[in-house]
C-alpha cells in the first residue's frame, strides 16, 4: 500500500525568488537603521506604483547587459543615489522589486 503525500501548495515563481535571496532581505531588514514603519512606506511605495517598479527593473536589466548584478555595489550606489536612500535600504529595495516585478533580472 502507497502512502499519499500531499502536493505542496502552489507558491508565485516571483515569490520564490524573494524567498531565494531572502537570508539577505531578512538581514538587511533586520540591521536596518530605518523603524519598520519606514521600511514599510519605501516597499509599499513601489508595490503601490507598478511604473516605478517598472523604471527599477529598466535600470536593473541595463546592469545586467552591462554584466552588473542587481545587487553589485556598483548598481546598490546608483540605486541609491538616485532614491535618496542608504546603501542597505537600496539593496532591500532592489531585492523586493526584482522579487515581485522583474524576476528575469539577476
Amino acid at each position: 500500500m502507497a502512502i499519499l503525500h500531499p502536493s505542496p501548495p502552489s507558491v508565485p515563481k516571483g515569490l520564490l525568488a524573494l524567498l531565494a535571496c531572502g537570508s539577505g532581505l531578512l538581514i538587511g531588514l533586520g540591521s536596518t537603521p530605518l523603524p519598520v514603519g519606514a521600511q514599510s512606506q519605501l516597499l509599499e511605495s513601489v508595490k503601490q506604483n507598478p511604473a516605478r517598479a517598472q523604471a527599477l527593473c529598466t535600470q536593473l536589466r541595463s546592469f545586467n547587459a552591462q554584466g552588473l548584478s542587481a545587487t553589485s555595489p556598483q548598481a546598490v550606489a546608483q540605486i541609491a543615489r538616485q532614491e535618496n536612500l542608504s546603501p542597505m535600504d537600496a539593496e532591500v529595495l532592489t531585492t523586493y522589486v526584482v522579487g515581485l516585478h522583474c524576476p528575469d533580472v539577476r
